[in-house]
């Protein structure tokens, strides 16, 4: 089993560090992650400047670029062999809801998604670090399932697992859910530079909109790990033949 690691929190990470130790005697595990924190950089690629592959002494390589970068580097050249698995994480907070848009750990996975190949994203629900062992300790779980019912290799899937920050013992089983959705984010925050300018730094996350029984924020809420399964087709497809007759679809 070839298992291929990434984050968005920065290859020194106490959460990818975590992860790699968790899953680093299945098989042929490596890391190539990003130089510092990529947080909210989605499936950004870095197409103006050069990017830089430099090895840490722990073996991990890190990338000057965005998580996506560093998962479709790997993938087109840096490899001489193609993944069998892609996971990223463990993400230091949730990644559920609107969160997954913006997403670094998600795009992460979803790069190694969009080449074929089955992916995980891995998040703690609160930020911190609190039992990162724990949630390691999920992680291998859940990586173990997929192996053992022949999921790796598969067509490619691609799940988002948040975990919450309990011990392995108070955590509960699993539940498949849904995104919910938040409210809209707090207002942008404004500060002075030392050289008079106005300064914009975005505001916080919204809070939890619907997190109603069987989303993301509901079983996470309960003590659950919640595992929502992905796809990346955007296509409102219940309105295409509204759409159709709006913009009078075949008229000359």
């Amino acid at each position: 089993m070839n298992i291929l690691i990434s984050n968005d929190d920065g290859f020194q990470a106490p959460g990818i560090v975590a992860l790699y130790e968790a899953l680093k005697d299945l098989g042929r595990v490596e890391v190539v992650a990003p130089e510092h924190n990529n947080s909210a950089k989605s499936n950004a690629l870095t197409l103006h400047s050069p990017l830089y592959v430099h090895q840490a002494s722990n073996g991990f390589r890190y990338v000057n670029g965005t998580p996506a970068d560093c998962v479709h580097i790997a993938l087109t050249g840096l490899l001489d062999y193609k993944p069998d698995l892609v996971v990223s994480g463990i993400n230091n907070g949730a990644n559920m809801g609107d969160d997954t848009i913006y997403s670094g750990t998600v795009g992460a996975a979803m790069e190694g998604y969009l080449f074929g190949i089955p992916a995980i994203a891995f998040s703690q629900v609160d930020k911190g670090w609190a039992h990162i062992d724990a949630a390691a300790a999920q992680a291998r779980r859940l990586v173990q399932q997929m192996l053992s019912q022949s999921q790796v290799p598969d067509a490619p899937w691609l799940l988002n697992v948040n975990i919450p920050n309990r011990p392995l013992d108070d955590m509960k089983p699993l539940r498949v859910t849904r995104l919910g959705r938040r409210h809209s984010a707090e207002r942008v925050i404004t500060q002075t530079s030392p050289r008079g300018e106005t300064m914009y730094w975005i505001g916080n996350a919204g809070a939890a909109k619907d997190d109603s029984d069987g989303t993301d924020f509901h079983a996470t809420f309960e003590g659950h790990v919640s595992v929502t399964p992905l796809h990346v087709d955007l296509t409102e497809h219940a309105s295409l033949p509204a759409w159709a007759a709006r913009l009078g679809e075949g008229c000359a």
